[in-house]
């Protein structure tokens, strides 16, 4: 074994660059909410959940909207062909009328002779009549479309 040297100790220096505590960057949100009180932290998750619940009615609203206006326009189509259909039901007696109207003109005419008063009233009669019936099927359709 070696001799036994008395050995000075000597002192470590430390460099300039490590000598310095290093610190870690913190976040803003870290630092924000160390730096918060609990009753803070309390109120920002109470509005946290408010503004979560504004979110969910305005999707449910959405919802709602959307399916109203699918029902609103299902019966909008249904409305439109009963319209339609009674349209085209109000054009056919309206036709049945002019043909009848043009077939009694006819057989007044010739039969009247030289009487055009006679083929003027019953002219004037089955158009007051046939007109009626047309102003009655208009008025019926304005009512339908609130117009």
């Amino acid at each position: 074994m070696p001799p036994k040297t008395a050995t000075k100790a000597v002192p470590k220096v430390a460099s300039k660059k490590t000598s310095k505590k290093v610190s870690k960057k913190k976040s803003a949100a870290k630092r924000s909410s160390q730096l918060v009180s609990a009753e803070a932290r309390a109120m920002y998750a109470e509005m946290k959940r408010g503004v979560r619940h504004l979110e969910n009615s305005i999707a449910e609203i959405q919802r709602s909207v959307l399916k109203a206006e699918r029902k609103l326009e299902a019966e909008a189509r249904t409305r439109i062909r009963d319209l339609r259909s009674d349209a085209r039901a109000q054009l056919k007696i309206l036709k049945e009328k002019q043909r009848d109207a043009a077939g009694t003109l006819k057989r007044v005419s010739s039969a009247a002779g030289g009487s055009w008063t006679d083929i003027k009233h019953t002219a004037e009669s089955v158009l007051k009549d046939a007109r009626s019936t047309a102003t009655a099927a208009v008025q019926r359709f304005r009512d339908a479309l609130g117009a």
